[in-house]
């Protein structure tokens, strides 16, 4: 996929932070996009800020913990453009507590989303990227590889998400479909309520994770970084 002008992207969670990032990108570099929300009008708001060229955005409502909600997304998508070369399962969810103090609402709704989610998406996806011989890209963290307290619920879900990405990467490239997930450290994104600052500069920015992207779909195709770790260059104070 070295050229990727005209090609096509669907980014679940893409209405902020690292999917909004990723978006920017791919579109800048003359992809064609379509970026969920859990509601249409936060998907229709980031479409409208990301670009004026309307013909290159679709903004769409999907619930990514709902095979029929995605599915539906998919279809959409393959209606609007006519195909679909990349998926990035990018949206996620993060509950921080305690193993004694996690509710189990909190738990459904990591597992439902980090994970659930991301099976969900992609098997929306295979039709058409079998056609296309795409790319999946999914988001984890350094959270599915490193354990911390308060973690349980989140550690699962991505530890999960970074197993479930292999296991399809060796599924599914036989059909010429690649596979890679990215696994960032700090990302000065919205998640976890976090509002960034300037004090938040120095850790990875959303469209880093947008090159990282854009420069994995310019592989040559006989080579495929399966997982990706990726931290800020310098900690922060």
């Amino acid at each position: 996929m070295n050229d990727i002008k005209n090609k096509v992207a669907y980014i679940t969670g893409g209405s902020k932070g690292i999917g909004y990032g990723i978006a920017k990108v791919l579109l800048d570099q003359g992809m064609k996009v379509a970026i969920t929300s859990r509601t249409l009008a936060a998907a229709q708001a980031a479409a409208d800020a990301l670009t004026s060229d309307k013909a290159s955005i679709l903004a769409l409502e999907s619930d990514v913990s709902s095979m029929a909600s995605e599915a539906r997304a998919v279809e959409q998508v393959i209606k609007h453009f006519g195909q679909l070369d990349v998926l990035v399962a990018n949206a996620g969810v993060g509950h921080f507590a305690s193993i004694e103090n996690l509710g189990e609402e909190d738990w459904k709704s990591m597992i439902d989303t980090n994970l659930t989610g991301v099976f969900n998406s992609v098997k929306a996806s295979i039709d058409p990227l079998k056609q296309s011989q795409g790319y999946i890209i999914t988001i984890s963290s350094l959270a599915g590889t490193n354990f911390f307290a308060t973690a349980s619920g989140y550690n699962a879900s991505k530890f999960g998400l970074v197993g479930f990405s292999q296991a399809i990467m060796m599924d599914l490239r036989q059909y010429g479909i690649k596979v890679t997930t990215i696994m960032p450290g700090s990302v000065a994104t919205h998640f976890a309520d976090h509002v960034p600052t300037d004090a938040d500069a120095w850790k990875i920015q959303p469209e880093d994770i947008g090159q990282l992207v854009a420069d994995l779909l310019h592989m040559p195709s006989r080579t495929l970084p399966s997982k990706i770790e990726v931290r800020p260059s310098i900690p922060g104070k």
